[in-house]
């Protein structure tokens, strides 16, 4: 478990002091995909680096399996390091070693030597899916081929957690995905928990169990990803899932009504069975929502009729329905 309290880092510059991040607190349970997303700028990347000490902490604790890793002596931090693996936007590969030597490099700095360091690499290239890639260096190889060599070098180490810093962001979608599916897999068999930062909702909703959301260097708010992409309760987090049309939500007409998909499946035609089973027209003023591999978020903002009589089956239907929803003021 990670355990992150009242964690502060401030950077001091000859223009004055820049405070990063401002009292955050988190817990991280063994075995999940956390997902920490925010804009550029947030904080998000400065906060995954504090969690293994690549910057120090201005104030506040980072406790790994009830130890605060702030505090610990070098030789003791550099031994808890090696449950901690990173992988980054850019690889960060090798580029005169092959694919197979970057993955025995920190076999070989922690004393894994000769044949059991090439055999346990050559083990973990097969779990990548690139085993027959060891002899080929990376100027050979695609971005998301690059990526699953640095999954597999940072897998060496036997971690306990990998922090991923953006490690999707430089792939087109199809490689994401594939990436993303990997360490879902990666996570399941290996029992190995993980921390995604991200500015994507499509990596958080894939992988994810929980998420937490950070602006302005704080903790906007934090869940589950289902509870948080269905009622957001920050701005922030809102103009992230659900931006917003205020305009068309100001117009004269009937009642307005907004329908929240929270995770229903996207083939399920919501406004069409309404429509049909109450014999009212409707009108869409106002959709804003995401398909992430069937699954629909977001919202949409329908005009009821000023007929009291057919405003009222609409809202009957919707009373007896599964679908969340609200009425507009």
């Amino acid at each position: 478990m990670i355990e992150i309290k009242n964690l502060c880092k401030t950077y001091s510059s000859a223009s004055g002091d820049v405070e990063a991040l401002r009292d955050i607190n988190l817990t991280i349970e063994d075995g999940e995909i956390f997902g920490i997303i925010g804009l550029s700028g947030a904080g998000k990347s400065t906060l995954v680096r504090c969690i293994n000490l690549l910057e120090r902490p201005t104030s506040g604790s980072v406790i790994i399996d009830e130890q605060d890793i702030t505090v610990l002596p070098r030789p003791e931090l550099l031994k808890m390091r090696r449950s901690i693996s990173m992988i980054f936007q850019g690889f960060n590969l090798l580029e005169q070693r092959s694919v197979l030597r970057n993955v025995t490099f920190p076999l070989e700095i922690s004393g894994v030597k000769g044949q059991a360091a090439k055999q346990k690499a050559m083990e973990l290239l097969k779990v990548v899916g690139l085993e027959e890639k060891a002899a080929a260096y990376p100027a050979q190889l695609s971005g998301g081929q690059k990526q699953r060599v640095a999954i597999a070098r940072a897998l060496a180490s036997d971690p306990r957690y990998l922090l991923c810093d953006e490690a999707t962001s430089a792939l087109d979608p199809n490689t994401t995905r594939s990436i993303l599916e990997l360490l879902r897999s990666i996570n399941e068999k290996m029992g190995v928990t993980i921390i995604v930062i991200t500015h994507e909702m499509k990596v958080i909703d894939q992988i994810c169990d929980r998420v937490a959301v950070i602006d302005q260097s704080r903790i906007a708010e934090s869940g589950k990803v289902s509870d948080v992409f269905a009622n957001p309760q920050s701005q922030i987090a809102r103009e992230l899932i659900l931006p917003q049309d205020r305009t068309a939500i100001e117009t004269s007409g009937g009642k307005k009504i907004r329908i929240i998909f929270d995770g229903m499946q996207s083939k399920e035609p919501v406004i069409s069975n309404m429509t049909l089973d109450c014999q009212v027209p409707v009108n869409i003023m106002f959709a804003d929502t995401k398909d992430f591999d069937g699954i629909v978020y977001g919202h949409m903002i329908i005009e009821l009729p000023t007929d009291a009589h057919q405003a009222e089956k609409v809202i009957a239907w919707l009373k007896n329905s599964d679908v969340k929803w609200k009425e507009e003021d």
